[in-house]
């Protein structure tokens, strides 16, 4: 990857943190944390590697992609508007009554969203399915799916785990947005699932640990996903909770907790000057 396609990255990453901070703000609720962690992950996937049209969101073709922790929607819904699926403008009605963005992503309401998700562990289920579907139907789409450290301590995600090593669903990757942070804690404080590649491995995976912010290595971790033959695909990224924003990074809570009006004007002041700067 080039310096220009990084910076693009780069610049598609910092609008999609400045959607979600917009977008809890107006809701007054959400998500902010872990939205951030994972805007890298989605900015490389909308923007570089997913086969996706805004203008053809139900293309049978199209790659699938399963936000499983699914409270983290602001990010979610960054990485939609700003690829052209709807106006970057709804983030200011986020849960509001009658507003097409809820706090989960709703697949019957929102253009983009092939999954309905909220119940942890109950995505990357759905994204398993999707995938055997696209073995059944010969189809030669991809599918991915966000998963959250936390969430994986659900028995659900391993169940599904399970399946797509048994049936050698080599189209499915997924990636464990790790920032060692949920909402009560650090994993290890909670419930740790920690050592998460080793698990994957021993449930079937090919399995890797990269930099979730590096966007050379996501490059490289999705390339060898694609490549890898006979198993499914797990990527545990390393990531910062509130990245971009320095006084919402590593702190738990920052979990489940809007902004109020001068913590949005300082994260939105501080992610303004990462976007003048990369775009100068």
């Amino acid at each position: 990857m080039d310096a220009s396609q990084k910076k693009q990255l780069a610049i598609a990453a910092t609008k999609i943190r400045m959607a979600a901070i917009e977008g809890t703000f107006h809701a007054k609720s959400g998500h902010p944390g872990g939205s951030l962690s994972a805007s890298d992950a989605l900015a490389y996937l909308y923007f570089a590697k997913m086969n996706v049209d805004p203008q053809n969101p139900s293309c049978p073709t199209r790659d699938r992609f399963v936000l499983s922790k699914g409270h983290a929607a602001p990010a979610y819904y960054g990485a939609l508007a700003h690829k052209g699926f709807f106006s970057v403008e709804e983030m200011k009605v986020l849960r509001h009554v009658g507003a097409m963005l809820q706090g989960h992503p709703d697949m019957k309401g929102t253009p983009g969203v092939d999954m309905s998700t909220g119940s942890l562990g109950q995505g990357v289920s759905a994204a398993v399915g999707m995938a055997l579907a696209a073995k059944l139907d010969n189809a030669d789409y991809r599918v991915y799916s966000i998963l959250g450290d936390g969430e994986i301590e659900e028995g659900q995600v391993w169940e599904a785990a399970m399946f797509a090593s048994h049936k050698k669903l080599d189209n499915l990757c997924i990636l464990v947005d790790n920032n060692n942070l949920q909402i009560d804690g650090t994993l290890e404080e909670v419930n740790s699932p920690y050592p998460i590649p080793e698990k994957f491995a021993a449930f079937g995976f090919a399995v890797e640990e990269i930099d979730g912010h590096d966007f050379d290595q996501l490059e490289a971790a999705l390339a060898r996903a694609e490549a890898t033959k006979g198993k499914p695909y797990a990527i545990v990224m390393k990531t910062v909770k509130g990245k971009g924003v320095s006084f919402m990074e590593n702190q738990v809570g920052w979990h489940g907790v809007a902004p109020n009006a001068e913590q949005y004007a300082a994260a939105m002041a501080e992610l303004e000057e990462t976007l003048k700067q990369l775009e100068a």
